[in-house]
């Protein structure tokens, strides 16, 4: 082999394509890993990591400020500098990702910093080089932070998450423009340390994508917190002047000191190439087979194939690709339970298919909703579990739990769909009183109830 050709060539290094590098090199392979921006992507720097760090800052905040109703008083003091300093000194090195490329490098692989350009019959070109991948290309340039086409946008010095990470100081007030998931964390995350804080979205509820018992959970959890919520909006125009956003909404208009935009993201797919094995060059997603090829010779993990944004399913889809390319006989991609959590107060946490989808593919749907029970009484914790059942497999398709810890409570009905637990197996289970995830227990017998 010469300096410019190996085995394997990764072209993007978030956390699947780093996991694939570093998997396939330590198997023996040699591994060309190719980064223009940060090894490790989007979620260690500037969303998973970082955020969930401010999201623990604040929702002790609102543990401190739970004691007047449950415990006496309590008095607190908000302050943003431990969260900035921890983000940077603990979360992202100061953004700087030389601990992840020795990582990278010490598996064995050989990392090239640029952007590549996917020139056909497995070759990539870095700068002024081509190299040469004789087993295959893989390919996980990941997403942007992309902007509504809102007049006057972008002459404005508008903020991304990218930037929400960086912040050193707290605005006075902000405009959220997005109701997702990224848009309802740090939404949260500044009311609880004292901003004023105004959601904006175009859909007609807050985490759309959702259920919508848990966009109208939220949006009252939003408003206990003082956060004003106004979706179903048209957002006609941006501006900015003297060190204030406004917002054209129509019938009247909304100020601000700062305004981030958390309304959707863009795969990195233009000028990658694509045409030069065979893809569509214009393509806003790719669209891999069970094993992950998109090409002869080329596969594709992470945002880019639109199977779920998430770091779980990047590093799930990299290990498929991993055993494809060392020969090995693995179970191909599955995404019937795709767990997602958004982790506000509560969270809001699903898998598998809502009620929507599931009739959308002409699925026999039943459906059963209930609160959480005693342990939510106990707490003072307002949430809920809906549960969508296949009537005739008897099986569940998709669930949703918002709850405090619903990420956790979420992982048995995970599980269940992924492993197509009959739902009378389930109701002869022990759920441990007084649990939150006893309040499953109670679905499933209404689940059952409706047969």
């Amino acid at each position: 082999m010469t300096d410019t050709e190996y085995d394997v060539i990764v072209v993007g290094l978030g956390p699947g394509g780093e996991h694939a590098a570093t998997q396939l090199s330590e198997a023996g392979l040699r591994v060309l890993a190719v980064e223009e921006r940060l090894v490790g992507g989007e979620c260690p720097y500037f969303g998973c990591v970082p955020s969930k760090m401010m999201i623990a800052a604040a929702q002790t905040l609102r543990e401190a400020g739970r004691a007047n109703s449950l415990a006496g008083a309590a008095t607190v003091s908000p302050d943003w500098t431990p969260v900035a300093d921890r983000i940077r000194d603990e979360a992202t090195g100061d953004w700087d990702d030389a601990v992840a490329v020795k990582r990278l490098e010490d598996s064995g692989a050989t990392f090239v910093r640029g952007r590549g350009v996917l020139a056909g019959d497995g070759r990539v070109t870095v700068g002024d080089t081509t190299y040469t991948a004789t087993k295959g290309v893989v390919i996980n340039t990941g997403t942007a932070p992309a902007a509504p086409p809102i007049d006057g946008l972008a002459d404005t010095p508008y903020w991304t998450n990218r930037d929400a990470v960086r912040l050193r100081e707290l605005p006075s007030s902000v405009v959220v423009i997005g109701g997702g998931a990224i848009g309802c964390e740090l939404s949260q995350v500044m009311a609880l340390f004292g901003v004023r804080v105004t959601v904006v979205d175009v859909a007609e509820r807050l985490v759309a994508l959702e259920e919508p018992e848990a966009g109208e959970a939220l949006e009252k959890a939003f408003a206990e917190a003082g956060i004003q919520v106004l979706t179903g909006a048209s957002i006609g125009s941006v501006a900015y002047a003297d060190g204030q956003f406004t917002l054209d909404l129509g019938d009247h208009q909304i100020t601000s000191e700062k305004l981030l935009v958390a309304a959707g993201r863009r795969t990195n797919l233009a000028g990658l190439g694509l045409e030069h094995v065979g893809l569509d060059p214009e393509a806003k997603v790719l669209d891999p087979d069970e094993r992950m090829r998109v090409a002869d010779g080329v596969w594709a993990i992470g945002d880019i194939t639109g199977k779920g944004a998430y770091t779980h399913v990047s590093m799930y889809q990299a290990a498929v690709v991993v055993d494809d390319l060392l020969g090995r006989d693995g179970p191909a991609a599955d995404y019937r339970a795709v767990a997602r959590v958004t982790f506000t107060a509560p969270e809001v946490a699903s898998v598998g298919l809502s009620e929507k989808a599931a009739r959308d593919q002409g699925v026999e749907v039943r459906t059963a909703t209930g609160d959480l029970g005693a342990r939510g009484w106990l707490t003072r914790e307002d949430g809920l579990v809906k549960l969508v059942a296949d009537a005739e497999r008897d099986i569940l398709v998709g669930a949703t739990v918002v709850a405090p810890a619903g990420g956790e409570i979420l992982s048995m009905l995970a599980l269940a769909v992924h492993a197509e637990v009959p739902i009378t197996t389930m109701l002869h289970m022990h759920f441990a009183y007084p649990t939150y995830h006893r309040a499953i227990e109670t679905v499933l017998k209404e689940l059952a109830a409706a047969r």
